[in-house]
């Protein structure tokens, strides 16, 4: 039996940031945000750029509360989607040019705001927790200059596209 040689590991990695880049792209407030994701293998890092349209108390100054809710709420959303994605982009072939994927709808999301959001980028991680054919539950992480000083943090439910 012959088998079959591996992907050039460039076509892999082009198929993987195209399917990230329209699952993105699909969401106009992400984009109005500057809301973009660093992919390392099948782990994404949410990138909050700072921009002054993002400061919600100027004396402070810090981020609006809205800002870091949708930025966490973003992430846990792009994160979920992503795992659901993942090995349909690993096959050869992989999702189409054109494959839009139907995100999950949120259910509740609640936010700890740990402390204020300075004038500087922001940084998030989430983790999906359980993810079932209905229902899912995710934890999302942000912080700025330190990985280990979260300035909020947030966990969701979401009810799950159907198949």
């Amino acid at each position: 039996m012959t088998r079959k040689a591996p992907e050039p590991v460039q076509v892999v990695k082009a198929r993987r940031d195209a399917a990230l880049a329209r699952l993105v792209g699909g969401v106009p407030y992400m984009q109005f945000l500057g809301i973009r994701f660093d992919r390392r293998g099948d782990e994404l890092t949410a990138i909050l750029p700072f921009d002054e349209k993002l400061i919600g108390n100027p004396m402070l100054p810090a981020i609006h509360g809205g800002v870091t809710a949708a930025f966490l709420e973003s992430t846990a959303i792009v994160e979920l989607a992503w795992s659901l994605m993942w090995e349909e982009i690993e096959a050869a072939g992989g999702v189409g040019a054109e494959t839009l994927p139907r995100l999950p709808k949120t259910i509740d999301f609640t936010v700890d705001y740990l402390r204020s959001g300075l004038p500087r980028d922001a940084y998030a991680r989430a983790r999906v927790n359980r993810s079932g054919r209905r229902y899912a539950s995710v934890h999302v992480e942000a912080w700025q200059d330190n990985r280990a000083r979260l300035f909020a943090q947030g966990t969701g439910h979401f009810l799950m596209p159907d198949s």
